[in-house]
């Protein structure tokens, strides 16, 4: 890490300027920004993918009380290792959830060995992300792979998940259809707030139309719970390893891409190691993984956090500690989605990741020589094949890298 003084940071506006970076937001208003895009940045991402995470942790094996553990862990991890690398390297370094991760775990479910097998899946995840950050060799295997295979298996993931706000519609259209239509008011008019208020309606509409277990919110503080984590091979193959790759190609490479696009260059590696050795914290407390954010590191990072880039950390650190605060409702998240109807919840979560399938499709079938290869590990994730105990994903990821090896062979084609 660096340390010092602040890392030269080479944007649009420092080059128009002949190095410099401008000065001119120091005003009370651009403090106000500051503030604004940091508090903005935590609760959008929290309210937008908390019923991921949640259903995740329950699909493999974790009891409420382990859940909302693991939403708690998260919370504390992204808060305080964002507050500690955004005020180390003085650049707006947004840490956020792994919510593909968090879809993995929903469309592989419960290991054989329960959620103690997933809790040592998290953990081995973690230190494949501190050895990427370590051993340069590694971590240029972990970039070699595909694009388009990374990203078809990210869509296999999310397909199933995404299906659940028409199945919501079809099973329940009273409830799910209002849901449905603010989204896409709101998408319209407010497109940051769309997930968000989607979520607040359905919070309403449980409240009102579906009754709620008495004693179910009785107890809405957070207790951390420690999970020891036991170790297994199909945990490892067709949790840890797809965890790893996910989380690397749909969040830690676009929140680099989205800083190098505001003209900050942080130090690679001591990012993958801290928030390795985050995720690893919290995974005894049944978290499954941390990394870099993607979406919202926008808001942190651009110009409308600040027009000074060399203050626009700021806003990180509060996003960061905004997180922290949050935590708070870990426990209230977790009784609330425990006790209302699963299809309902996983129709938000749904609402939440078509932007990730959409964005994934894309990525995938970008290239035409790779598309064949792209649509095999797509269809072979979303299949839900499984030999051995060991997930869809890893098998989607190995039949289209199978497939991309042959295709390039040489020799005469018809």
């Amino acid at each position: 890490m660096q340390t010092g003084r602040s890392p030269q940071i080479m944007t649009v506006e420092t080059v128009e300027t002949g190095g410099a970076p401008p000065r001119s937001g120091s005003s009370p208003r651009a403090g106000w920004q500051l503030l604004t895009a940091g508090v903005l940045t935590a609760v959008v991402g929290f309210a937008s993918s908390f019923p991921v995470v949640l259903q995740g942790l329950d699909a493999v094996g974790a009891s409420p009380a382990q859940a909302a553990s693991g939403l708690l862990a998260l919370c504390l991890a992204q808060g305080g290792i964002g507050l500690w690398l955004s005020l180390r390297t003085r650049m707006p370094i947004s840490i956020a959830w792994s919510t593909p991760g968090a879809a993995l775990l929903i469309a592989t479910g419960a290991p054989g060995g329960g959620f103690p097998d997933a809790v040592g899946a998290f953990l081995a995840s973690s230190v494949l992300m501190v050895a990427a950050g370590f051993w340069k060799p590694f971590g240029r295997a972990v970039a070699a792979i595909p694009p388009a295979l990374a990203s078809a298996m990210l869509a296999g993931v999310l397909l199933d998940l995404c299906l659940a706000p028409m199945r919501a519609v079809a099973a329940m259209p009273m409830l799910a259809l209002p849901i449905l239509v603010v989204w896409a008011v709101a998408l319209r008019f407010a497109r940051l707030y769309a997930v968000p208020v989607a979520v607040a309606v359905t919070a309403a509409i449980i409240l009102l139309a579906t009754p709620v277990p008495e004693g179910a919110l009785a107890q809405p503080w957070p207790q951390p719970v420690l999970v020891v984590p036991t170790f297994s091979v199909d945990a490892m193959v067709g949790i840890a390893l797809p965890l790893f790759i996910v989380t690397m190609a749909s969040q830690n490479v676009p929140g680099l891409a989205v800083l190098h696009a505001n003209g900050y260059r942080p130090p690679i590696g001591p990012l993958f190691v801290s928030t390795g050795m985050a995720s690893a914290a919290g995974a005894w407390f049944g978290g499954h993984a941390v990394n870099l954010a993607a979406i919202t590191a926008a808001l942190c990072a651009g110009p409308e956090a600040h027009p000074d880039p060399s203050r626009r950390y700021l806003a990180a650190a509060v996003s960061a500690a905004a997180y922290l605060v949050l935590a708070l409702f870990a426990g209230f998240a977790a009784a609330f989605i425990a006790a209302s109807p699963p299809l309902l919840i996983q129709a938000v979560a749904g609402l939440a990741l078509l932007g990730s399938l959409g964005g994934a499709l894309t990525s995938a079938l970008a290239r035409e020589e790779e598309r064949l290869p792209a649509i095999l590990t797509f269809v072979t994730t979303a299949s839900g094949l499984s030999f051995f105990g060991i997930g869809a994903a890893f098998w989607g990821l190995v039949a289209g890298a199978l497939l991309m090896v042959l295709l390039r062979l040489p020799g005469r084609r018809a």
